[in-house]
């Protein structure tokens, strides 16, 4: 049982879906009821990366609760290329993270993504592919297993999409789809901004735009996500709810933002 508690916990810790649109922001009434509002999109210029240290909690709780903290960064190297990393520490799993990265034309190019989990009571996992976009070719392993895949325009790993995400809300758009190398082999992940919320924190009440995973109909998996534009639209909560009706979420703790 401890085993698949704490893997779900790194996949709700990893799944900080859009990284951290100037949007009107809903009023709330003590009784915290909200007023619809009409989502309008931000035309401003795509904005450029920023610097950035986050740091999360994570929590989950079926039956059990357990507890883990999760720390993003971004920063730019000296060649120019970027490395977008999360480390996350928790009671029986800890997870490490990166991509490195090229911000060209408003677009992530992913050069050489990794992941490993290791913990207690767990199967250790690893990840890594590496991106040679002069062959059009991306290899790498998942679990020990090798793979070769024909590089797709645009195609992003299980970091790039998350960051390219965030720059894309930045941006002002509502509905975004990414093709996404994972596992060996491509998938397709659609996203779209359904509404505005005042969310409560320990910090105090924070405008945030809502955003959603986007599933088919017979999935009965949920993923909401809440962005805050006055804090260059990081991400601020996410909560997770399986099939089975167990439930994560992580929240910001603190932030640092170098504009």
């Amino acid at each position: 049982m401890l085993a698949s508690v704490s893997a779900r916990l790194s996949i709700a810790v990893l799944a900080l879906l859009a990284l951290p649109m100037s949007a009107p922001v809903l009023a709330e009434d003590q009784a915290g009821e909200r007023q619809d509002a009409q989502i309008r999109p931000d035309t401003a210029e795509t904005p450029q990366l920023l610097p950035l240290k986050v740091s999360y909690n994570a929590s989950m709780d079926k039956g059990i609760s357990l507890n883990g903290s999760a720390t993003r960064t971004l920063e730019e190297r000296s060649d120019g290329t970027w490395i977008y990393r999360t480390k996350v520490d928790s009671f029986i799993a800890d997870i490490d993270e990166s991509l490195i990265l090229r911000w060209q034309d408003n677009r992530v190019v992913p050069l050489k993504y990794r992941y490993r989990l290791s913990g207690f009571l767990i199967r250790n996992r690893e990840e890594a592919i590496d991106f040679d976009w002069d062959n059009g070719v991306a290899s790498g392993h998942h679990e020990g297993d090798r793979f070769s895949l024909e590089l797709e325009p645009g195609a992003l790993d299980p970091m790039g999409y998350q960051l390219q995400l965030h720059q894309d809300i930045r941006a002002g758009k509502r509905e975004m789809e990414y093709r996404v190398i994972d596992k060996g082999g491509y998938d397709t992940d659609r996203f779209a901004v359904i509404d505005e919320e005042v969310l409560r924190t320990d910090q105090g009440n924070v405008n945030t735009l809502k955003a959603e995973k986007v599933r088919d109909g017979s999935s009965k998996r949920q993923t909401l996500m809440w962005f805050a534009p006055e804090q260059e639209y990081l991400l601020i909560r996410l909560r997770q709810v399986e099939p089975d009706g167990s439930s994560y979420e992580i929240m910001i703790n603190d932030a640092e933002i170098r504009r």
